[in-house]
């Protein structure tokens, strides 16, 4: 089945950085979430970025109308009704999303396939709450979704080749660089092994072997790292590093996955990155 319409379920950070690309690769966009309002502001930053784009020679005034051209914006699930391709991007709560699956179960044509931009859920669970377990695969982005390269394409259990193939050319025609995940582990390729720094990071911290900006300094000029450990919490947001970091606890039963005492400090002080102002650096 040849792919022309994509929905995005959730128009957050994540959620309108996909539904950007899609429409940038000349994809047919429903943009939804629960408010209206969410949807304009997702639809403001990528007028923002794509002027930006403008300005940098990289895009024509024509060609970011005929980008924003290609965008329904929805609060109705029922939009999704003649869509070939749903990527849910809504928050990180598995009930959440297995009920949103279920909906969209009921309400996407029979050949549709379902993807969830989940960093570390079972694909294999959300698919179970569907009828087509088959067409149901994991397409990981990266934040920001429009700069990112990797899209980590996800089997569960019951994955096709042909759902794998689908959802793999669509990343590419976005521009993307596809991996397989060949089994359906929490944290897939990247946050299996981006959790394991997080964690010693903080370790090292709650030991007194180094400060966190020397944790940061090593890691950029030792590693090569854009961001330090602690920088890149901060920047995808401390409270989803916990999330994460309780879920692979409660998946692997390791005492290595479980949340550190300063992780968990900071996420009861509200201090949960760049969004809140502070998070282990303070940003006002």
């Amino acid at each position: 089945m040849e792919i022309s319409k994509i929905g995005v379920m959730g128009a957050g950070a994540m959620g309108g950085g996909i539904a950007q690309i899609a429409a940038q690769a000349g994809y047919q966009v429903v943009l939804n979430d629960v408010e209206m309002s969410f949807v304009d502001k997702a639809l403001d930053r990528m007028d923002s970025f794509l002027s930006v784009s403008i300005e940098k020679g990289k895009m024509t005034p024509e060609q970011k109308e005929q980008v924003l051209s290609n965008f329904v914006k929805s609060t109705d699930l029922t939009d999704f009704g003649d869509v070939d391709l749903v990527i849910e991007a809504i928050i990180e709560d598995l009930d959440l999303k297995k009920k949103a699956f279920s909906q969209l179960d009921s309400i996407c044509k029979p050949e549709t396939y379902l993807a969830s931009n989940t960093s570390s859920m079972s694909i294999t669970i959300l698919a179970n709450a569907t009828k087509r377990p088959e067409r149901v695969a994991g397409m990981h982005f990266f934040n920001p979704a429009p700069i990112m390269r990797l899209v980590e394409v996800i089997r569960g259990y019951y994955t096709s080749d042909e759902t794998v193939k689908a959802v793999s050319e669509v990343a590419q025609k976005m521009g993307k660089t596809t991996v397989e995940v060949k089994r359906d582990y929490p944290g897939f390729i990247v946050n299996r092994l981006m959790m394991a720094q997080y964690l010693e990071a903080i370790r090292l911290l709650e030991e007194g072997v180094a400060t966190i900006e020397d944790i940061d300094k090593a890691v950029k000029l030792g590693l090569n790292h854009p961001m330090g450990a602690f920088e890149l919490q901060d920047f995808g947001g401390i409270d989803i590093g916990h999330f994460v970091a309780e879920y692979f606890y409660e998946e692997f039963k390791e005492v290595r996955w479980n949340p550190p005492q300063a992780l968990k400090a900071l996420v009861r002080a509200g201090r949960l990155g760049r969004k809140t102002g502070a998070g282990w650096y303070n940003y006002e």
